[in-house]
């Protein structure tokens, strides 16, 4: 115990709980990778010879080992875009702006008749810093329809008005611009500031992942025995392996499908119970721009660190409605 405490006196961050709840899971994560491929290579002799004859075969498995663990790194280290820091974002640059236009006015005699005015530095920046607020409050009440209460988009833990799809995550007890999901396996929230570091973790590591599975399973085959308990242990080996890879790729698969529809998880999983999402008719997704458009907002448009989206009109939610005829396939109307 004495140990223990000591250890965290050189390493203050790990005096938190939830930080060294945390960092454990990063450290379990990292191990599992490192002792499915040290076990690969220790006892499968077929690939240490094909190690051997190819060098550039490990040199490649290893490379994307690498960058898997690399980008689960980034992903934990990204914000996911906490609506706090845009609201100060956005205040700060009000208040630059209102620095810049104020003129100092310099003391005249009483001869002329002028008023001297004395500026407080400090409290200026302070009311500047304030005023923020409203301007805040008006950027995001214009992003919903005419006639929506400050209050019943306000974040009743956060006290700040949320902007459409921001949700409060209980977890990390922040609101987050494009909320989609708290990951036990980060230790953060997936949201508007790092869905797109996220995705392609999950690239890398269903890469990963099927290589290493492939590689397992090849030597399970191949190193069977007789006795009959020896069958059941190497197919209940392959059931769970399989089923392991086949959420992977499952998971893959669906934030990929919500990147092409611009959705968030939690949009799909609750979506009776946000309210700008519940008269929205099944099979219409709102936020879409096409496929194409959306890929690449998602991936390469990214021109502010806070991008928040307004909630569609009811134009927008009727063109969305039309059905799809010839003439649009040919023009790519879904792209």
């Amino acid at each position: 115990m004495v140990a223990f405490c000591g250890a965290l006196s050189f390493f203050p961050c790990l005096s938190n709980p939830d930080r060294r709840s945390s960092f454990c899971l990063k450290l379990v994560l990292v191990m599992l990778h490192l002792t499915y491929v040290g076990i690969l290579f220790g006892f499968d002799k077929e690939l240490i010879q094909k190690t051997k004859q190819g060098p550039w075969y490990t040199a490649v498995y290893l490379l994307l080992l690498v960058a898997t663990l690399a980008k689960y790194f980034v992903v934990c280290s990204s914000s996911p875009g906490y609506v706090l820091d845009a609201m100060r974002a956005m205040n700060e640059t009000d208040a630059s702006r209102n620095r810049e236009t104020i003129t100092s006015i310099q003391p005249a005699s009483s001869k002329n008749g002028s008023v001297v005015i004395t500026i407080n530095r400090n409290q200026l920046e302070k009311n500047l810093l304030g005023s923020g607020t409203t301007s805040w409050e008006k950027l995001v009440m214009d992003m919903y329809p005419p006639g929506t209460s400050a209050r019943s988009v306000t974040c009743t833990y956060c006290n700040i008005v949320q902007p459409p799809r921001a949700k409060h995550c209980h977890d990390c007890d922040k609101c987050i611009i494009q909320f989609d999901h708290h990951c036990v396996w980060l230790g953060s929230c997936v949201g508007q500031g790092n869905h797109c570091w996220f995705w392609w973790y999950l690239c890398s590591e269903t890469a990963f992942s099927l290589w290493t599975g492939t590689l397992y399973i090849q030597y399970l085959i191949s190193h069977v025995s007789k006795p009959w308990w020896s069958y059941a242990i190497v197919f209940l080996l392959l059931a769970v392996l399989s089923i392991c890879l086949f959420f992977l790729i499952l998971l893959f698969i669906f934030h990929s499908y919500l990147i092409l529809t611009n959705q968030i998880t939690f949009e799909v999983l609750r979506k009776r119970r946000i309210p700008y999402m519940r008269n929205i008719p099944e099979g219409v997704f709102p936020f879409s721009k096409g496929a194409c458009r959306n890929s690449y907002e998602f991936c390469c448009a990214r021109s502010s660190k806070y991008r928040m989206e307004p909630l569609p009109t009811a134009l927008e939610l009727e063109e969305k409605l039309r059905p799809y005829t010839y003439s649009d396939v040919l023009s790519c109307r879904c792209c």
